[in-house]
């Protein structure tokens, strides 16, 4: 397997934060694992519209990171020139390199409203009192899970069969794409103290559900995690979908959804969660579907991610102090 594809993780260390501990970051890959909590801006653009006050402070608006990142770009402009409208405030868009760095912006004040998935939500909760606002809508559900991808001629045919095989993670703080399915195998004594080496040759976070999805179909690595319908929003090409299936699957997640750094005026963040629930429309429904591949979004609130929190503490994973 080349290195110079794929971030190698090491073995766990007695440390339980994240990012600064756990990988070996080749030059290559700087772009995609950014270490600590650099939140890195792949673009950075301001959308306003007639009628917005001249020096209104307006909303930054950040992306987690969960596929190509122009494509995210691409569908993260419509979605900021989408709010502006209907907030009538001008919004600054960032796209972060990892989802470490979009919970530091929550946490010193930089982000405003976020993207997020479950354990970023659960850690920004923790470690900048971050409030979630809505939550993602997807095949009439509120949840998902992780599935096990692999080849569907030559790959595993069993959780067993895995034992001594290479495995690719998404990212540390990554809910189905490392979370979930860590504590699935634990919890079934597969993994031992939270080392994926005790039962896997090795392992490895690509830095993206695509890359995964592709490091599986290339040989790189002989299982990936992801979310179920990771195949069909991420592989364009029909014959590449054809090629994969899964072998387990977790119990479900909360979905992922949007929240509000601390100190936003209560009428804003009102404003923010009544623009964001009307996106449920015929303009709307299309630029979600683009984002994220989501169907609508609906209100959340805390307690919603109370089995994320319990996943979070099996880990013992926590954010790095600086």
């Amino acid at each position: 397997m080349g290195k110079d594809q794929l971030t190698a993780m090491r073995p766990w260390r007695p440390s339980n934060q994240l990012y600064e501990t756990h990988l070996d970051v080749p030059r290559r890959r700087v772009r995609w694992i950014v270490g600590g909590w650099i939140l890195a801006t792949i673009v950075a653009l301001t959308v306003g519209y007639g009628g917005v006050a001249q020096g209104a402070t307006g909303i930054t608006l950040a992306l987690t990171p969960s596929k190509d990142p122009t494509l995210l770009q691409e569908a993260g402009t419509d979605l900021a020139q989408e709010l502006s409208k209907r907030l009538d405030l001008p919004i600054k868009l960032y796209v972060a390199a990892d989802y470490a760095g979009v919970i530091e912006a929550l946490r010193n004040g930089t982000v405003d409203l976020a993207f997020v998935h479950p354990v970023a939500y659960v850690l920004a909760n923790r470690e900048a009192r971050a409030r979630i606002l809505v939550k993602s809508i997807r095949g009439g559900s509120a949840t998902y899970t992780a599935r096990f991808f692999v080849l569907k001629e030559a790959g595993p045919r069993s959780l067993d069969d895995l034992r001594g095989k290479t495995i690719a993670f998404v990212d540390p703080a990554s809910t189905s794409g490392y979370i979930y399915p860590m504590v699935f195998l634990m919890k079934r004594g597969l993994v031992k103290g939270k080392d994926p080496k005790t039962f896997f040759k090795d392992a490895v976070f690509s830095g993206a559900h695509d890359a995964v999805l592709h490091a599986v179909l290339r040989r790189q690595v002989d299982v990936g995690v992801s979310y179920p319908h990771a195949p069909d929003t991420l592989l364009k090409d029909p014959a590449q979908r054809a090629q994969l299936t899964f072998i387990a699957e977790t119990p479900p997640i909360p979905n992922d959804g949007a929240c509000v750094r601390e100190g936003l005026a209560p009428d804003l963040v009102q404003r923010l969660k009544a623009a964001l629930l009307s996106l449920n429309d015929p303009v709307g429904r299309p630029i979600l579907k683009r984002l994220y591949a989501v169907d609508g979004l609906a209100e959340a609130a805390d307690a919603d991610f109370d089995p994320v929190r319990e996943a979070v503490d099996l880990l013992g994973l926590a954010p790095p102090r600086r």
